[in-house]
């Protein structure tokens, strides 16, 4: 039999998603389900003096109101539980959760929404996250004292002597903004209590276990009392970490003892979930004469919104990578959470990588400018190497690939500029950008990281079917497929005779989060072991054979608090990019023409979901950087639609995008594989803003870079070729 691993085997969903057949949340709905509709508040920050549900409660077909008093356990969060289910005696952004309606139909949930009456008290609202530590700030959380959600600082030799002493001081700050998930399928869900008493949520998201255990807490019930169940899960890139829909679902099915029912509208969705963190980053960097790096000095704020969520592990990935992925000397980086009135931010594909490395691979591309270098030299000089020290001080997991992905990109790079080049329309220019990037893959800081899988053999003589367990949930990102060939490639059995029990809580053990690219090689890893566990058994003629494996990976730490050192990570992804754009020197619109994108898998376990997610995460990454312009006035989202929030399209995307595979074997994954499905969107930013200054000789600093911005930045400079 031919090996399973690498080929591009079809995905065995593809047929009833094309179809329609497959059943998302949404479509789980079923006549005779209450249906929930939830009471927002519309103000930034307030307090609440009185809520009347009198006139909801007489309206037909009303058959219920849930408030704050109604919750046993009135506070959830990933990290830290600071965010109610309803808000008891304040409101802190506008959507905030008050109430919840419930009723025998959609049409009488909206109209007792409505009718539902909330008296507030107007306070201070804090929408610039840049005033948020100034002591006169409003407080967001007054019982905190503070607005800092945390400050994760990194000093790594003495940065102040080495720009004191350096041939070279550059200075620039830069801005990023918010950016919308904009999966396919808003979020949706229904819960029923079944024929043992338990209470079922069948929804979407990234973590059974995760949900199963808040939800718990806040019913104060066992976790066996609760089962979560997954439906198909219409994307998710971070934004279905946090729970939206699950634990209003619970609450309400628990209560009436009915089965109820809940969709969310995409506006609803919008101003419903958590975003991406808009991130203020004021950096200094010192190079000497012959390119090397000496010194890096940041400041950054990332606003985190009105509760914490995963605020807290996002500045610290933005600290840690504010140096990109460069072996410098002396380091001190300040990054800080703030709350502010804003919505929530939290996680989303990259988890701060790319707020971080935008500026940091924007400052190698000024240092070489103004060196008068070539980018790519000076990178040479500088880049990760096995056995560099990352700014925490410890040496890098082996499998430093940064620089075959450059070298790889450049070689395909060259061959591309050698092909007959297109007529330039007059007035636009043309210009090349190159940026590298480093993502960690997996859990980070010392928070335990694990993945746990089942298996039972079956057959007599020879095994002829595999029963694989493992709660890994697939966000259209193709793991259960992944899972199935490294199981069916470890047994030599054919990929149809593997079945596989994934989507419910009760079923499947924990294999962790859908996120931190980890499901392949941490669930990956956990399925690999404990298919040889089984073939052993099998081999000691145990039939049928039976395994239980909790793979574990290699430990990291907490910094330690007074000289920021620690081993934060386990295993890095790596990737470099060439971008080709166009820019329209009269309107300073910019078209991406071409992107090369170079990352070491490990090994390509399906090729063609490899690619896919290359693919899928350059879309992304083109809307973040060009587009997506996710605004917020005092407090109040006015991008709430697609009509507003402009999303890439078919004709926004570039014409050629080549994916440029390596497979350098890593030594924690299966078959060697390593996670890739965020590292596309690390470097992006910076190898267009990189390429916007080789066309024009303009740089742009501020995410994401519409016409305007650029348009300003090409008249401020003069900068035009």
């Amino acid at each position: 039999m031919s090996s399973l691993i690498g080929p591009s085997l079809p995905r065995p969903d593809a047929l009833a998603k094309v179809t329609g057949a497959a059943h998302y949340p949404g479509d789980l709905v079923r006549p005779g389900m209450l249906r929930l509709k939830l009471v927002r508040s519309d103000r930034p920050h307030a307090r609440i003096s009185a809520i009347d549900a009198t006139a909801a409660l007489a309206h037909p077909g009303v058959v219920e109101v849930f408030t704050a008093a109604d919750v046993p356990h009135n506070a959830y969060g990933l990290v830290t539980a600071d965010q109610p289910l309803f808000c008891a005696t304040h409101v802190r952004f506008v959507g905030d959760r008050v109430a919840l309606v419930v009723a025998e139909s959609q049409e009488a949930a909206e109209e007792g929404a409505r009718l539902v009456k909330v008296s507030y008290e107007d306070l201070p609202a804090l929408t610039d996250h840049m005033l948020a530590l100034d002591p006169a700030a409003p407080l967001v959380h007054a019982e905190r004292g503070s607005n800092l959600v945390y400050h994760c600082p990194i000093r790594k030799g003495d940065a102040a002597a080495a720009i004191a002493s350096a041939d070279l001081v550059i200075e620039e700050e830069f801005t990023t903004s918010w950016q919308e998930h904009a999966y396919l399928q808003p979020e949706a869900g229904i819960a029923y209590i079944d024929e043992d008493g338990r209470l079922v949520i069948e929804s979407a998201g990234q973590w059974l276990h995760e949900d199963r255990r808040q939800i718990a807490e806040i019913l104060a019930l066992p976790e066996e009392r609760i089962v979560i169940r997954y439906a198909a899960i219409g994307g998710a890139f971070g934004g279905r970490e946090d729970l939206s829909v699950q634990h209003l679902l619970a609450l309400a099915a628990w209560r009436t003892g009915r089965p109820v029912a809940i969709v969310w509208d995409r506006e609803e969705s919008m101003i419903g979930h958590h975003k991406r963190h808009p991130v203020t980053l004021r950096c200094r960097w010192a190079a000497m004469r012959d390119g090397r790096i000496v010194a890096v000095e940041v400041h950054a704020v990332a606003d985190g919104g009105a509760y914490a969520s995963t605020s807290q592990e996002v500045i610290k990935c933005i600290a840690l990578f504010a140096s990109g992925c460069y072996e410098v000397p002396h380091i001190s980086v300040d990054a800080y959470a703030v709350y502010t009135n804003n919505l929530p931010s939290g996680a989303f594909r990259g988890f701060g990588a790319p707020q971080a490395q935008f500026a940091s691979e924007t400052m190698v591309n000024r240092l070489a400018d103004a060196l008068g270098m070539d980018p790519v030299a000076l990178r040479r000089i500088n880049l990760y190497r096995e056995g560099s020290i990352e700014p925490t001080g410890y040496p890098l997991p082996t499998g430093v690939s940064v620089r075959e992905c450059l070298e790889a990109c450049l070689e395909v790079q060259q061959a591309e500029r050698e092909l007959p080049e297109t007529a330039v329309v007059p007035d636009r220019r043309r210009g090349w950008g190159i940026a590298c990037g480093i993502k960690n893959l997996g859990y980070s800081f010392g928070f335990p990281e694990q993945a746990t899988a089942t298996i039972t053999l079956f057959g007599e003589t020879t095994i002829v079917r595999a029963e694989l367990r493992v709660g890994a949930a697939d966000v259209g990102q193709g793991v259960h497929l992944i899972l199935r060939q490294i199981a069916a490639e470890v047994l030599a059995l054919p990929l149809d005779a593997v079945f596989l029990i994934s989507d419910d809580s009760g079923e499947a053990p924990n294999a962790g989060s859908a996120s931190a690219s980890r499901l392949t090689i941490m669930a990956g890893r956990a399925v690999y072991d404990v298919a040889q566990a089984a073939l052993a058994q099998w081999r000691d003629e145990e039939r049928p054979a039976h395994a239980t494996v909790q793979y574990r990976a290699p430990r990291t730490t907490e910094l330690d608090p007074l000289t920021t050192m620690g081993r934060p990570n386990y295993a890095y992804g790596y990737t470099a990019q060439a971008v080709e754009v166009e820019v329209d020197m009269r309107t300073g619109q910019v078209q991406v023409l071409k992107v090369l994108s170079a990352h070491d898998v490990g090994r390509a376990i399906n090729r063609q979901q490899v690619e896919g997610q290359i693919e899928g995460a350059l879309a992304q990454a083109l809307g973040y950087s060009l587009m997506e312009h996710f605004q917020v006035r005092a407090g109040r989202v006015v991008t709430s639609g697609f009509s507003s929030y402009l999303l890439p399209t078919i004709l926004d995307t570039p014409p050629s995008m080549l994916p440029i595979i390596l497979e350098l074997h890593d030594p924690e994954g299966p078959f060697g594989a390593r996670g890739v499905a965020e590292l596309p969107l690390v470097p992006f930013a910076a190898a267009v803003a990189a390429a916007i200054h080789t066309a024009t000789g303009a740089w742009v600093s501020d995410l994401p870079f519409t016409p305007e911005r650029v348009l300003t930045a090409i008249r401020a400079q003069g900068a035009v070729r």
